[in-house]
């Protein structure tokens, strides 16, 4: 008989681990992890760990044929400026393997007669705007608005929203029997800042690293301008954010994929307050002209 378990990939990263320490809070949860690298010393008591990649089905195979998936939280991703640098390997990562596991979600619905329950973390790099202006003149956005993305990591993104859609709603809709269906529900991210763990790749970097490097006494360089603004959340509202849309009714919600209320700091407030906290912190700019362009 297999284990039932709550499924987290990329469980070695920011959101994983502080995902991972939250679900655990619950003694019912049992947990299975999966990452290319292994869970830092003090988290492995936590789960079933795999370190493995999501593209090898093999791997996948035989998870599946051990474990009976409730819940997928898909968190592995290659991150928005690594997927600059290498975008064919980041449609690999972001979109194949999530093709994979919604495959795998909608096989294990049809055996358990009902759907698995698949979370996905997508992000503000969903959203795209031609120019500074035009981002000033529009201070906030809908879910439908501008899905214009501009780096390989919005496009994966928004295409793995559509197609967790298609996999909820109109999988295989011209089959004789009634295909399987899945409950995806997905939250988009803006930026997001952990006491914890340091960012991997992303295009918000600028303001965890401005915080890791004054804890450690460091000096930073920021890669944008003073007057730059993005949206941010702190990671324990970012878990928070997940848990809450996973545990919301399925008959309450109004659509697949949500924003999530942040706040909005510029690159100089944020400096401000890192001084606030470390006086002595050397923060000073030095702007990366395409860095800068894909925030």
């Amino acid at each position: 008989m297999r284990k039932r378990v709550i499924f987290i990939t990329g469980a070695s990263g920011e959101v994983g681990q502080a995902l991972l320490k939250e679900l655990t809070q619950d003694p019912q949860n049992q947990l299975l992890t999966m990452d290319l690298h292994p869970l830092p010393a003090d988290l492995r008591a936590l789960s079933t760990h795999v370190e493995g990649d999501l593209l090898n089905m093999r791997l996948l195979a035989r998870l599946v044929s051990e474990y009976e998936i409730d819940t997928i939280y898909h968190l592995a991703a290659l991150l928005s400026t690594r997927a600059e640098i290498q975008p064919e390997e980041a449609h690999q990562v972001n979109v194949e393997a999530t093709l994979h596991l919604l495959k795998i979600a909608a096989e294990e619905s049809q055996w358990r007669k009902r759907p698995v329950q698949f979370i996905f973390p997508s992000s503000i790099a969903a959203y795209g705007m031609p120019d500074r202006e035009t981002k000033a003149h529009f201070q906030r956005v809908r879910e439908f608005e501008w899905n214009q993305p501009r780096t390989m990591y919005g496009c994966n993104k928004l295409y793995c929203e559509q197609l967790g859609s298609y996999f909820s709603r109109h999988y295989r809709q011209l089959a004789a029997e009634q295909p399987p269906t899945i409950d995806f529900r997905s939250v988009r991210f803006p930026g997001l800042i952990s006491a914890y763990t340091l960012p991997s790749g992303g295009t918000s970097d600028y303001a965890p690293e401005m915080i890791h490097a004054a804890a450690q006494g460091m000096p930073y360089a920021c890669f944008v301008r003073e007057e730059a603004r993005i949206p941010f959340m702190v990671m324990p509202d970012a878990v928070r954010a997940l848990l809450m849309l996973a545990r919301a009714p399925r008959q309450r919600l109004t659509r697949q994929v949500y924003n999530v209320t942040s706040f909005s700091l510029s690159a100089a407030q944020i400096r401000d307050r890192v001084l606030a906290a470390f006086p002595d912190a050397d923060v000073t700019f030095h702007p990366d002209v395409k860095r800068e362009a894909i925030i």
